[in-house]
């Protein structure tokens, strides 16, 4: 995935103080941020009760906390935005939660297009829980699947973002849905 406009200089030209380039760069996140939001709910269909608007202002102000000057590049802001984005959904699938059912946590089913379909709550944070452990476990295959789950990224931009193959991404992710498989079946 080619930078279309230069976010890695504007982000390098603002940690050196241009403002504008500082400006720019926001501008160009908060518009990737939405983009990915309402791709990532829209298969919702009306559904969800937290919107691309909602998911992308919260991302976006966890994000903002952060110094702009942080910000490396293109795939150090798909790494924060996918983890912003997914803290967002996972606390949204807690309250819910808690409100609906007290938070119990429910087994669910894992596959293949888990990323195109929209989850409820107990399904949500049980997913959340298993690549948690697979965090801990291997941080490249997390990084993957929360770049394809959370931010809804191609197999093709992962594989740009990291510099790999197409197949070692497939591979990757291959691997991080057995393990979550294997985990969310060992859930209560």
């Amino acid at each position: 995935m080619t930078d279309p406009v230069p976010l890695t200089a504007w982000l390098r030209a603002a940690a050196g103080g241009d403002g504008d380039a500082g400006d720019r760069a926001y501008a160009q996140i908060y518009a990737e941020l939405r983009r990915l939001a309402a791709r990532q709910l829209g298969a919702a269909n009306g559904q969800a009760t937290l919107t691309p608007t909602a998911l992308v202002n919260e991302a976006f102000l966890k994000l903002a906390g952060g110094s702009l000057a942080a910000l490396n590049d293109r795939r150090h802001f798909f790494n924060l935005a996918a983890r912003a984005m997914r803290q967002t959904v996972i606390d949204h699938a807690r309250e819910r939660l808690s409100q609906k059912r007290g938070g119990d946590l429910v087994r669910t089913e894992f596959d293949e297009n888990i990323a195109d379909r929209t989850l409820d709550a107990p399904q949500t944070l049980a997913i959340e829980q298993a690549l948690t452990a697979l965090e801990r476990q291997d941080a490249e295959l997390a990084e993957a699947f929360s770049w394809r789950f959370f931010t809804g990224l191609s197999v093709q931009q992962i594989a740009e973002l990291r510099s790999v193959t197409v197949r070692t991404v497939q591979r990757d992710l291959a691997l991080a849905r057995n393990y979550l498989r294997l985990a969310l079946g060992d859930m209560p």
